[in-house]
């Protein structure tokens, strides 16, 4: 009886884990770290960036509303990733929608709480983010381009909760955001193709539903190119360091990527395609560090002190 228990919970925690996309969340943690550390506050060290319990609330909070963000738009897909993610479907099933809407409420609220001990506008900040959550969740991203365009602007804005906190308002910050939303807008055309067959079984006007595959392939290969000119201003600014051979990767990828996407026509093509730019916007997290590789020594020397 106590094993069977067991393994009912162990089920439970690894669709709880597949319901808030756990990976993403680590991925984020990560990423608002090292943006802090790298491009927000280079003047700081490492030390006092991470040690710093104002942008710990930031991170927390951000965890908080993310986690309730994946689990309403969780709660709005079911059909649809019925169709287009059946295993993934089977998985999250093992918690039922009752629960779902409760952690939802309850996250959103802590998070909100913990965004408040940093300031009244952190607290403004969050509360606007869940409503453009939940506004996504259940209306826009029904819709062609709006969806695609709101899904964007929601996967960068925890990063200006950090940007914000520390009031580093320079150019190269700007830059950089612009060359993200690019890539994470041509993903999200991507992912639209990759779940068509979902978002017509449920009346979703998705961009490829409304224009085509060919509109909608044409349009992201316009986007890759356009992530070519912040590259190049990028490469202007000497603060970047070794972060530029990020940059040379990554024009390769997108290139790589522009020709595969032309010729593309199935599910597991679009899927790979989906997961190549997800690995290099993950690389990219990770080449922060090349910034300003002092910091990394910095924080080398402190360890073994």
């Amino acid at each position: 009886m106590g094993g069977s228990n067991k393994v009912s919970l162990f089920y439970k925690l690894f669709s709880l884990l597949s319901v808030v996309r756990g990976y993403n969340i680590a991925i984020l943690v990560a990423a608002q770290y090292l943006a802090a550390i790298f491009i927000f506050s280079p003047k700081k060290s490492a030390r006092s960036v991470i040690l710093d319990l104002h942008l710990f609330y930031i991170v927390f909070a951000s965890v908080c509303v993310i986690a309730a963000g994946y689990i309403i738009n969780n709660f709005y897909d079911v059909k649809v990733d019925r169709i287009n993610r059946p295993i993934k479907a089977k998985i999250d099933s093992f918690i039922k929608q009752e629960t779902k809407l409760s952690l939802y409420f309850f996250l959103n609220f802590i998070g909100f709480l913990t965004a408040y001990l940093v300031s009244y506008r952190a607290a403004i900040f969050f509360a606007t983010y869940i409503f453009g959550i939940w506004l996504y969740s259940h209306k826009l991203k029904r819709y062609p381009l709006t969806g695609s365009i709101s899904a964007t602007v929601l996967t960068i804005l925890p990063f200006f909760a950090v940007f914000v906190y520390f009031r580093n308002f320079s150019k190269i910050i700007f830059v950089h955001a612009i060359f993200l939303f690019l890539v994470i807008m041509v993903r999200e055309f991507i992912k639209d193709l990759e779940s068509i067959k979902g978002a017509v079984a449920n009346n979703y006007d998705t961009f490829p539903v409304a224009y085509g595959e060919k509109r909608t392939k044409q349009l992201s290969v316009l986007l890759i190119g356009l992530t070519l000119f912040p590259a190049a201003i990028l490469f202007t600014y000497p603060a970047i360091s070794y972060m530029k051979f990020y940059f040379y990767f990554a024009a390769l990828v997108l290139i790589y990527v522009s020709v595969y996407l032309w010729k593309a026509t199935t599910k597991s093509q679009y899927m790979r395609l989906h997961n190549i730019l997800k690995l290099l916007l993950l690389i990219g997290i990770l080449s922060l560090i090349f910034i300003d590789t002092s910091l990394v020594l910095e924080k080398v020397i402190d360890k073994l002190n």
